[in-house]
């Protein structure tokens, strides 16, 4: 595993901890295989019932490395940089298809990419001061790795649209206004808030599994309709109640 990134193991819970300060975590390609790699390893192992994604320092995530940027964007087409930037995108949609539910604990702020790896996560903790920054169109970018869809499917079309069509930054208590994170919490408190919401689901890792699966395949995108949603809950519903009812018999 990269030394840019480190998967640590606390009571049931795994944090995945970017470790790029220097560059406000900035993604590179071999950070992306270290975060794939840490979460085939995560799902594996069955005692892990959540996962708190976070970085060092001050910042959660930059976005894409600047310097990898620079270099696809002298050849695009360049098969070996194009798999690179590929590389990015799939270390996000990994960390989306996690089997435990997932918690952003997001610091400083999360900008292009690095928003991408936030809204990725099944619930978001931001610092108050946390900047939410779509940031491609400032830089001269199109947006990829899937950051409309996975804007538009956390917030309204209005505030998606504020985001990403025209530059708007969203604070911390603003993004939980706007459904961009579930609580804005002073920065020194960001990771003990994610680390105490994460203790239910890590209290129970088969069953929080299950409800993640059946959470995300009925909410979308796109969202199943009610009558869909009650057959598909219904085989782990029963065999959740079927294993409380063998738990709680003597011997």
């Amino acid at each position: 595993m990269s030394p840019e990134l480190s998967l640590e193991r606390r009571d049931g819970v795994a944090v995945l901890t970017l470790r790029a300060p220097e560059r406000r975590n900035a993604l590179t390609a071999e950070m992306a295989d270290a975060m794939v790699e840490a979460c085939d390893e995560i799902d594996h192992d069955p005692s892990i019932g959540a996962v708190v994604v976070t970085g060092e320092g001050s910042f959660f995530c930059a976005g894409g490395d600047r310097a990898q940027l620079a270099a696809a964007g002298k050849d695009p087409a360049e098969p070996t940089l194009f798999r690179a930037m590929g590389r990015i995108y799939a270390s996000f949609a990994r960390v989306g298809m996690l089997e435990p539910p997932s918690i952003a604990a997001i610091r400083g702020g999360a900008v292009g990419a690095g928003l991408n790896l936030a809204l990725a996560t099944d619930l978001r903790v931001v610092a108050e001061d946390a900047k939410l920054v779509s940031g491609f169109l400032p830089i001269g970018l199109h947006p990829g790795g899937g950051h409309s869809a996975l804007l538009s499917r956390s917030t309204t079309r209005e505030a998606a649209n504020a985001m990403q069509l025209f530059g708007v930054t969203v604070l911390g208590v603003q993004a939980v206004e706007l459904g961009l994170a579930w609580a804005a919490v002073p920065a020194d408190a960001v990771e003990a808030t994610a680390m105490d919401l994460a203790k239910v689901p890590a209290a129970d890792p088969e069953l929080a599994r299950r409800t993640a699966r059946s959470m995300r395949t009925i909410a979308g995108p796109p969202p199943l309709p009610w009558a869909a949603a009650l057959d598909l809950e219904r085989a782990a519903q029963m065999w959740s109640l079927r294993r409380r009812d063998l738990s709680a018999e003597p011997g």
